[in-house]
């Protein structure tokens, strides 16, 4: 079953959900607004994705550009930043096992569940 790391408010992660949902693959979703990840849980995404952090930061969300924009951080006070921010994260993430990617554009969704 694919794990879609989500956000209510971000209209690319409602796309994914429904692209989803009208091609009956199976689902569950994370709303890491409500229950925001763990430093834990977001080294696991990293890996999974196989990139550093700077690859899942929002770099254009308002939170960013007004409180982080210049501030060189190690990538471990980055992930502590995004566990207490989570809409600082880029979504939808998809997880299927131990591969997972950046749903944007849709084309990777489709990608991701054609492929896995």
């Amino acid at each position: 079953m694919i794990k879609i790391l989500h956000n209510g408010n971000c209209s690319k992660s409602n796309a994914a959900l429904e692209y989803l949902a009208q091609n009956n693959i199976p689902f569950e979703i994370i709303d890491i607004i409500k229950d925001p990840l763990s430093v834990l849980e977001i080294k696991t995404v990293l890996k999974k994705l196989g990139k550093d952090v700077s690859y899942i930061i929002r770099a254009t969300d308002k939170l960013y550009t007004d409180n982080f924009v210049g501030k060189q951080l190690s990538d471990e006070a980055w992930i502590e930043v995004l566990s207490k921010n989570p809409s600082l994260i880029q979504r939808p993430i998809l997880i299927k096992g131990s591969e997972a990617i950046l749903g944007r554009p849709l084309e990777n969704v489709k990608s991701f569940v054609e492929n896995n």
